[in-house]
Order: structure tokens, then sequence, then C-alpha cells
């Protein structure tokens, strides 16, 4: 059994492929290929779950796992929600689970003004955007750009940073 608090999600098992037991798993990671890197991947109690082999297709993951043989056997984990152990897999320096970040107060490094929460990632291809639940309830969108983003304090809870001019004006 995984510490499930060092869990994250990482793919949905949407369906069965051939005959063989194998599993096809949509990836909520950026590459889908790091689901083939992996041997063991968790369910959500975090019992353990073998990877015999995986391979990209498309933008899916093709997995076999260990003791699903027959088409029947796949078919019952449709549905299952599959996480890794956050340890298993070590992050460029500057880059964070976005599970990490969500949560996390924003405020301005100069002043201290805390702008709000960030509340989700949207991830666009030429940068995220933080969104930032403001106390009043508005929705703040913040681009990850290294010229906004200052720091962030995962420990302390605390994202830092420069907004630039206008971006919060209505």
């Amino acid at each position: 059994m995984a510490d499930r608090s060092k869990l994250l999600e990482i793919g949905k098992i949407v369906t069965i492929f051939g005959i063989k037991g194998e599993v096809k798993v949509q990836p909520w990671c950026d590459d889908p290929a790091l689901l083939c890197e992996l041997d063991t991947l968790y369910r959500r109690d975090g019992s353990p779950v073998a990877v015999e082999r995986a391979r990209v297709q498309k933008n899916m993951v093709i997995m076999k796992l260990r003791g699903v043989d027959t088409p029947e056997d796949a078919q019952k984990l449709r549905n299952t929600v599959l996480h890794m152990d956050r340890e298993d897999v070590e992050l460029p320096e500057g880059s964070w689970f976005i599970a990490d970040l969500i949560g996390l107060t924003v405020r301005d490094s100069s002043t201290g003004e805390v702008y709000g929460t960030l509340s989700d990632v949207t991830e666009t291809g030429a940068n995220d955007v933080y969104h930032v639940k403001a106390p009043d309830g508005r929705l703040l969108l913040l681009p990850a750009i290294p010229e906004v983003i200052d720091r962030i304090d995962l420990e302390g809870g605390v994202m830092e940073i420069t907004p630039l001019d206008g971006l919060f004006d209505i």
C-alpha cells in the first residue's frame, strides 16, 4: 500500500483493448509517455497495480496490467482512476504538480497585497494560465510566465507575483 497523501491522479481506464486483457488509459498528465515510464500505479485506496507494459497510441496509453489477462478482467477495471506516487517522478527545477499549486495564496511580491487563492490551472500550450479566486468572488487570470511569477513556496502555501500593468483592471 502506498501513502495516499503522496498519490496524484494520472489517468483513467476508459475501455478494454484487444483480447489479451489490455486496457486503454486516458492520461491526465502533460505527456502520455510518462505513464509508460511507471512500473507501478495505484488505485484510489493506495493498493498497487503492476504495469507489465505500456505504449502510447495517439493521445491514449495502451497498458497491460499484471493479473489482467482477459477482456472480462479488463472490463472490470473500466472507469478506474489510476494514481502515481509523486516520489516516482523527479520534476525539473521550476516545475510543480498542478495539484500542489491549487490552494496557494497569491500575493503581490512588493506590497504583500493578497489577490486571492489559486483555484485552477489551464494549460494553453504557450504557457499555463493560473485561475485566482479573489476575495470578492471575481476570477483573475494570471499568465504563468517568469515576468509575473516571482516565487512559489509550496511549504509556506504562497505564490508571490508581480502583475503586469493593467492585468487585473476591469
